[in-house]
């Protein structure tokens, strides 16, 4: 059996349809023009950390309180032997705090020679953006100051700056105990 003759048109979609498919793929962008970012839920509101300065992300299990800390510590973890502050960014920046549950997940950030981690309501995965699409902060973005920020990409994911929030002399603590 002979296939039926196509249509003019059809053979025309057709070949250019294989023309495009057959293109070597264009690269979307130049080497090192893209962040590779962990995004994460607070507040309801979506934010993200490069995934240079995370470690590793974990549960929320075995926090210990710290007392005398200011309120954005929320205490302390055990991650395989080695212990980490953890601090709540909801507090930190005062965002609505809904409360803690079994879906909190820890970020191990590694910034200017500290590690801590940083309390994430849900972690939504990971994903590259293009640097060149980041946004300045917004005047009515509230609590959060414009230091902390790296971006805003254009559908409204806040990228954050692990080094200021490290550098906040609220996070330093630099006192002696007198015996």
């Amino acid at each position: 059996m002979q296939p039926a003759a196509l249509p003019h048109d059809t053979v025309a979609i057709l070949r250019a349809r294989a023309r495009a498919l057959a293109r070597e793929p264009e690269r979307e962008q130049a080497a090192g023009t893209t962040l590779e970012v962990v995004e994460f839920s607070l507040a309801h509101e979506r934010y993200a950390l490069e995934t240079a300065c995370i470690a590793e992300v974990c549960p929320l299990e075995d926090l210990t309180p710290l007392p005398c800390t200011p309120a954005f510590v929320l205490g302390l973890v055990n991650v395989r032997r080695s212990i980490f502050p953890v601090i709540d960014l909801k507090r930190f920046f005062d965002l609505p705090e809904p409360g803690i549950t079994d879906l909190h997940r820890i970020l191990i950030v590694d910034a200017h020679d500290m590690k801590f981690g940083l309390l994430a309501d849900a972690i939504a995965g990971v994903r590259s953006i293009r640097t060149d699409q980041l946004q300045p902060a917004l005047p009515t973005m509230n609590g959060i100051r414009a230091e902390y920020l790296k971006g805003l990409t254009p559908d409204r994911v806040v990228i954050l700056n692990p080094h200021a929030i490290a550098s906040d002399r609220r996070i330093l603590v630099h006192e002696e105990v007198e015996q």
